[in-house]
């Protein structure tokens, strides 16, 4: 059989299938024939494209990882922390526009960009302005509310509860 009918074919028992418009036995059995065996949807681009994030995702928790360990343990200038965090949230920008551009998964470029941002934007308001917690405050809001800003363009509902929530801490420790 042509493959362009097979595709077809396949297409339309996986749309019984989940739509419940065929029992589920039955959808299995066209299923096993009109794919002599082999899992339909289980091709190579969306192996590729699972370990491609995986990568992706271990990548960036180890960017986040090296600016925690930058940041808080190393005996490093104020001036040589700052642009290596700096440099990691450039790259992680660059990152995300990049994939963004391709249609690619991007979200976790922008995440831990953010978040390498905090932790610079603490890093500058520590030694900056020293124990002065009102601009601590007052940085981190500016964070929550890019958060929030970010949320609504890019539609992505986790930054939107991020922002929200972190400036409900803050508001919190101000009253408290």
């Amino acid at each position: 059989m042509d493959d362009n009918r097979k595709k077809i074919i396949l297409n339309e028992v996986l749309y019984w299938k989940k739509n419940r418009m065929l029992p589920e036995h039955y959808c299995d059995y066209l299923l096993t024939l009109y794919t002599e065996g082999n899992p339909p949807g289980k091709d190579k681009k969306a192996i590729g494209k699972s370990v491609g994030i995986l990568f992706q995702a271990v990548a960036f928790l180890a960017m986040l990882s090296f600016a925690v360990f930058v940041t808080y343990f190393t005996e490093l200038s104020f001036i040589l922390q700052i642009g290596l965090l700096i440099f990691l949230v450039v790259s992680g920008l660059g990152i995300f526009f990049y994939f963004s551009r391709k249609g690619l998964f991007s979200h976790l470029a922008l995440a831990s960009s953010a978040l390498i941002f905090l932790l610079l934007s603490e890093k500058i308001a520590s030694n900056v302005f020293g124990d002065s917690s009102e601009s601590l405050y007052l940085l981190m809001a500016l964070n929550c509310v890019g958060w929030l800003a970010i949320g609504w363009k890019k539609k992505l509902l986790y930054f939107s509860i991020a922002g929200i929530l972190g400036l409900g801490v803050i508001v919190f420790f101000i009253f408290a």
